[in-house]
Order: C-alpha cells, then structure tokens, then sequence
C-alpha cells in the first residue's frame, strides 16, 4: 500500500542522498575503496535524480515520479546486494544493506502522483 506523500518522499530523498553519500564517513569506511565508491555514489545519484524529479520539492521536474520510485527501487537493491556483489562483505556490509533496503522501502510505500488539494481545499 502506497501512503507516503511524494512531498514527504522528497523530504526523505534529500537526508537519504547526504546520509547515503556520507555512510562512508559517518560508519567509518572511507578508505577509497569500493565500498566508499559505491555509497558515495549512489547516494549523489539519488541527490541528483531528487532535484529532477517532477515533484514538490524537484527543482527541474523531468522525471516522472514513477521513474524516480523504479530508481530508488534499483538503487537501493543494488546498495543492498553491494557488499557481496563487488566482494567486499568481509569488510562492511550492514550500512549497505540497511540503507539500501531503506531505499527499496521507500520506492514501494510512496504515492506515485503528488496530492493536488491544499488545507483549504479539504475544509
């Protein structure tokens, strides 16, 4: 069931990208090697793709919405399967993991249309 506003999946968008982009720092995995790469990444693509979407807090507005939820889908499956994909499991894998299956979450409960009516309209 989708119950997520896109306004407040553009709110989540935002503090994901940063915290995705910044794991590496954050959990203490910024060597320069691919697990960093991979975090640093995703989560600017993720920035990235917040700005053009077609949503309350887009600034470009050229991805529908539900283009950015089947990115967000893609990208955190892949920021999930990351650490065993690109070997490095062994070294870190929980922060790739939860914050990407935060990512699959968030693309599954989403809206994928904006709501158009204000407190006005619903008085």
């Amino acid at each position: 069931m989708r119950f997520v506003s896109t306004r407040t999946h553009g709110m989540i968008d935002y503090v994901a990208g940063i915290v995705i982009a910044a794991s590496p720092w954050i959990f203490g995995f910024a060597d320069g090697g691919s697990a960093q790469w991979i975090a640093v990444v995703i989560g600017l693509v993720l920035l990235a793709s917040s700005l053009m979407t077609d949503y309350e807090l887009g600034v470009v507005r050229v991805i529908p919405m539900p283009v950015h939820l089947g990115l967000d889908l893609v990208a955190g499956l892949l920021l999930a399967v990351s650490p065993w994909l690109f070997g490095f499991s062994g070294y870190v894998w929980l922060p790739h993991l939860i914050l990407g299956a935060f990512e699959v979450m968030a693309s599954l409960i989403t809206r994928t249309t904006p709501d158009t009516t204000t407190l006005t309209d619903r008085a």
